[in-house]
């Protein structure tokens, strides 16, 4: 009796719908509510606020709905374990990342990834645009830099740079910025906002530059600084072959910031799911090699 009512709650409770509910359940919203009806009316408490147009929690409904979370996601993780004991890892995972870290990095590994455990299916999808991974329905997103949601687990997988360069030939025309404010006397190659960021003796400094060319692609600044158009700021994955085989000169590295993570960020219930574990292992493995 005690668990009867609590599976439909908690569906409303996050769709804000009984309808809703009701489909992602494949039952009939008569059920649900019916459900929902009887365990308020067995705690003696409102849980939901219901009109024809929306549905809310009340007060004890949102400190009930936490608990009830929690108590499916261990039932949902205990599941997993016991499922996937005796067998090969199987399923689905559905993940995000970014655009061009995603195109590059993640989902040639993801590719490898499948060869070698061929039960498992993956949807990937590549945005700049950070997803609400719950409500949205995903197992895992690839996120870069600083983390700002504390409702996910965090893995750390890699690390990157971020280099301040230009060519020979717009160093031997121009000179080279000794310090940050240097940077003024020549063209910078703008990216999507145009404030660089640097290292200032243990300090955070954002210094505005400005240039003749803006772009939103990383591979068109990286492109224009080869042509000696001017100084830019992008991470490795954009410039790093460019600075080994000296095609680009790194500028300004005393100034260099420090390492930025390279998180897989997933939602708690998922954190134990035997596929979703050997991804991120895998990932974090080969993106280290690389």
């Amino acid at each position: 009796m005690k668990w009867q009512g609590l599976d439909e709650f908690v569906h409303v409770a996050e769709a804000m719908s009984f309808t809703q509910a009701a489909k992602k359940m494949q039952v009939s919203t008569a059920q649900v509510s019916r459900q929902v009806t009887l365990l308020e009316e067995r705690l003696n408490v409102k849980l939901l606020y219901r009109t024809t147009r929306k549905v809310s929690l009340t007060e004890e409904g949102n400190i009930y709905y936490q608990h009830c979370r929690n108590i499916l996601n261990h039932l949902e993780e205990a599941e997993l374990l016991i499922t996937n004991r005796q067998s090969d890892p199987k399923g689905k995972i559905k993940l995000t990342a970014p655009v061009t870290y995603g195109e590059h990095k993640v989902l040639p590994l993801i590719n490898d990834f499948v060869c070698l455990y061929p039960e498992i299916e993956i949807s990937a999808y590549v945005t700049n645009q950070q997803v609400n991974l719950v409500e949205e329905g995903y197992d895992l997103a690839i996120r870069l830099g600083s983390l700002s949601d504390s409702s996910l687990i965090a893995k750390k997988l890699s690390s990157r740079s971020l280099y301040v360069c230009a060519s020979p030939a717009y160093i031997a025309k121009h000179g080279k910025p000794n310090v940050i404010a240097d940077l003024t006397a020549h063209n910078c190659l703008v990216g999507t906002v145009d404030n660089w960021h640097f290292n200032d003796h243990g300090v955070l400094k954002h210094y505005r530059v400005s240039g003749r060319l803006h772009y939103n692609s990383g591979f068109a600044l990286a492109d224009a600084a080869l042509k000696s158009q001017g100084i830019v700021q992008l991470p490795d994955y954009y410039v790093q072959q460019h600075l080994d085989d000296g095609t680009l000169i790194e500028l300004l590295e005393e100034y260099r910031l420090d390492d930025e993570g390279i998180w897989a960020l997933y939602p708690y219930n998922r954190q134990l799911s035997p596929r979703i574990r050997l991804l991120v292992d895998y990932l974090a493995e080969h993106l280290n090699d690389n």
